[in-house]
């Protein structure tokens, strides 16, 4: 081997392998901090690329589940308005019933009208504040509303209204309906016992809708989990294979130093040929 004080070629690969081994230990330790082998577009860039597209899906279809979640909240106001309002119908048939008695005093038939209206005018009430984020699917000129159910934008799940408003297909008890005759009493009765029927109808299919707003919830959860779950199996690192492969490249570069002064040691050994 030529011996040369000019170059040093032992120290030169030495510095070399101590580069690679300082370069390896870096990458190791950013693995380690980060918890990822894919962080950046350099250290992958396919990867990267697939992972911030998945990242992208499941950002998506957090807003679909925002989306969702708004419209179950707003079916179930509207069932929990539209359960009030068929108790209320209950007791008005009961009241209705009642005046329809011959026998019935005017004293009598008077206040069984006046708990009647009152009833009557809570229906009004309750289907006119039955409403959750400017929605309500209740009231008179109620048009329902559609849900995101994809992250793409392009399906969505439609909840028709149900209006059960004074006067209303599914309420046939007008706004003005009393039972202050045994006329009106009769009327009252086969109105307010028609609304019944029309009420529950009206919240099975609401009831339907909730159901499979909540389904597909379940769904578009699981969805961005195996998203998720794909992600990291993408871009994150194995923790223990990175933490054993540290220790091997920390005694790496521990002898890379030592083989390093070794080699720089080299050169001094032409002094000796000179030495008398």
């Amino acid at each position: 081997m030529v011996m040369s004080v000019n170059t040093n070629v032992g120290a030169q690969i030495a510095l070399q392998n101590l580069n690679a081994t300082n370069a390896q230990l870096a990458t190791t330790q950013n693995r380690i901090n980060t918890g990822k082998s894919v962080a950046t577009a350099k250290d992958n860039g396919a990867i990267w690329a697939i992972a911030q597209g998945q990242r992208a899906e499941i950002g998506a279809l957090t807003a679909v589940k925002q989306s969702l979640d708004r419209g179950v909240a707003a079916v179930d106001v509207a069932l929990a308005a539209g359960e009030t309002v068929s108790d209320l119908l209950l007791q008005m048939k009961e009241k209705a019933l009642a005046a329809t008695d011959a026998s019935l005093l005017t004293a009598a038939r008077a206040a069984l009208n006046e708990d009647f209206v009152a009833l009557r005018d809570q229906i009004a009430s309750v289907t006119a504040n039955a409403e959750f984020n400017g929605i309500n699917l209740l009231e008179s000129g109620a048009t329902g509303f559609q849900a995101l159910a994809n992250a793409q934008g392009t399906s969505t799940l439609t909840v028709g209204a149900e209006v059960l408003a004074l006067g209303s297909t599914n309420v046939t008890v007008a706004a003005t309906q009393s039972i202050s005759t045994m006329t009106d009493a009769a009327d009252a009765l086969a109105d307010v016992t028609a609304s019944i029927d029309l009420v529950s109808g009206a919240l099975a299919r609401l009831g339907t809708k909730s159901k499979a707003l909540s389904t597909h919830i379940t769904f578009v959860g699981k969805l961005s989990d195996a998203l998720e779950s794909g992600v990291g199996n993408l871009v994150d690192a194995d923790l223990a294979k990175e933490s054993a492969k540290l220790q091997a490249l920390q005694t790496k570069q521990q002898l890379g130093v030592q083989a390093l002064g070794i080699a720089n040691q080299s050169p001094q050994l032409v002094l000796s040929l000179f030495r008398s």
